[in-house]
């Protein structure tokens, strides 16, 4: 595999077309370039081996040594256009800084002191409001080396700006290897479903011995880094309540000591998100709605595409807030518009908003749409266990049971029935599910030595169930039936449980019942 041709075709066409016009104007000959020769090569549809390069590009006699110092220029010419392209892309405050930086630098080089520190003070100033503690570290380090100017401040004034920034720039740095520490470990867990390590205490552990404990009251992007990390450990224990009142106390505090600047924006709205989505999932939603509102309304005063990132995240976590309060139409509308808006989703969130929709249809009672919708995903169960986890997986495929059961088609609901035990068992067995009686007893008091299915043997009860729903519609309207379905093992704690499992549970309760799926959900989501 030729690595140069492979980072190439990464380009998109503009940027291919481009990235040649960057490469003419390096420096013209009348004759061509061999380097736009080799490039023209190395990105049409056929790959060529070495060998056919080079007897291409030098017909009459082979030059390797030619080739090889070719094919460095052409790396070089690459690694100058991406560097561009990225400062012409870089809207950040820390790649403002950089420039300015760098400005100062040639302006004392040219022996203009005067406006040299000029520039400086504008970036020290950019940076320290942006807390852009590294940039700034290196801002300071030049004023220190230019002490000497009659321009510059007092030595000693820098000297302790220098010592305040550097302190915050290894807390700032302490708490990326916690936030990377603990990332890497729960997405060890989440390959594996719900995980039985203590997150509780290992994320303790980590904060401790990097001494982050207190470093959140003092900046917003710290705040929203530790709330980060405590909402990865939420996420995987369901403890959604004790986490959105946590995160809420801390936003309150932050806004009201010390504000959100408008350079802090970004770090502003990843709380909002984070505190919206922890009110959803412990059935606040209007309390959700507002903070989601409050973050729309920054992302709309903001110009361009700034944080675009977050604007997915918001109107999905909105419209699955809608489907909670009787709006379910309004819901869907904002996921179909986000689908076809331009440019399209990255790729996980369009697999996110389409398996979202996939309810909500469903939730209207229109499974047509929802198979539809749910076709579209378009991957395999492997890759989407890969990329998105087990629990996202088994949504997708139990939902999907439940639609060809709705549809009408028992066998093909009864096939997939059967693969998700199968799966469950055989990445459960036995023994695996002894080791996860070392989880919190809080978390899962039903925990039993020797079980199948472990963490999820509760599906596997559930599933047994539906699997009789399936034999004999009739069987979910005996007492028996019901009696059953109350001795689950903790299928819920209701309260904690996630809402798309939740939804599972009403619709065998609304076969039980007799009455609209729809009208059972919010009835067991508390409504």
């Amino acid at each position: 595999m030729d690595d140069l041709r492979t980072t190439l075709l990464t380009l998109g066409p503009d940027e291919r077309r481009d990235f040649g016009v960057f490469i003419q104007r390096q420096r013209r000959k009348a004759a061509g370039r061999q380097d736009s020769r080799l490039y023209e090569l190395l990105v049409q549809p056929r790959e060529l081996a070495g060998p056919q390069l080079i007897a291409t590009l030098y017909p009459g006699a082979p030059n390797p040594v030619a080739y090889y110092a070719l094919r460095k220029r052409l790396l070089r010419h690459l690694t100058d256009f991406l560097l561009l392209r990225q400062r012409q892309l870089d809207t950040t405050a820390a790649a403002s800084v950089r420039g300015q930086l760098t400005l100062a630098q040639y302006l004392f080089e040219a022996g203009i002191p005067r406006l040299a520190w000029s520039t400086l003070r504008k970036a020290e100033k950019l940076a320290r409001d942006n807390e852009q503690y590294e940039p700034l570290n290196a801002v300071y380090n030049l004023q220190i080396q230019y002490a000497n100017s009659p321009h510059a401040e007092p030595l000693p004034e820098i000297i302790a700006r220098r010592h305040v920034n550097k302190k915050a720039a290894d807390e700032e740095e302490r708490a990326n290897i916690a936030d990377s520490l603990l990332r890497q470990r729960l997405r060890e867990a989440r390959k594996k479903g719900r995980a039985a390590a203590p997150l509780d205490a290992m994320m303790h552990d980590i904060l401790a011995e990097y001494d982050l404990q207190e470093a959140f009251a003092r900046s917003p992007s710290l705040l929203c880094r530790l709330m980060s990390i405590a909402r990865s450990a939420m996420l995987v224990r369901r403890d959604f309540a004790t986490f959105a009142v946590y995160i809420e106390r801390c936003y309150r505090l932050m806004e009201r000591r010390h504000g959100f600047a408008p350079a802090q924006r970004s770090y502003q709205l990843r709380l909002l998100y984070m505190l919206a989505h922890a009110l959803y999932r412990s059935r606040h939603f209007a309390q959700s709605i507002a903070y989601l509102e409050q973050g729309r309304a920054l992302l709309q005063a903001s110009s361009g595409r700034k944080y675009a990132e977050f604007v997915p995240r918001f109107t999905f976590l909105l419209a699955a807030n809608l489907g909670f309060i009787h709006r379910n139409p309004e819901g869907i509308d904002l996921l179909e518009q986000a689908l076809k808006a331009t440019p399209a989703l990255p790729l996980v969130e369009e697999l996110t908003a389409r398996l979202q929709l996939v309810f909500h249809y469903f939730a209207e009672g229109n499974f047509s749409k929802a198979n539809q919708a749910l076709l579209r995903i378009g991957r395999t169960d492997h890759w989407l266990e890969e990329q998105l986890g087990l629990e996202w997986l088994l949504n997708k495929n139990m939902a999907e049971m439940f639609i060809q059961l709705e549809l009408g088609h028992e066998d093909i609901a009864l096939c997939r029935l059967k693969a998700i035990e199968r799966s469950l068992r055989e990445q459960f067995p036995a023994e695996a599910a002894a080791a996860s009686t070392t989880e919190d007893a809080t978390l899962t008091p039903t925990a039993g030595v020797g079980l199948v299915g472990g963490p999820y043997r509760y599906i596997l009860s559930f599933l047994e169930l539906v699997h009789d729903v399936i034999n004999d519609p009739a069987a979910a309207r005996r007492p028996a039936f019901a009696a059953r379905v109350a001795d689950l093992p903790t299928f819920l704690p209701l309260q904690r449980e996630d809402l798309q499992a939740l939804s599972f549970y009403a619709w065998l309760r609304a076969r039980m019942l007799g009455r609209p799926y729809y009208e059972v959900l919010l009835e067991v989501a508390g409504l």
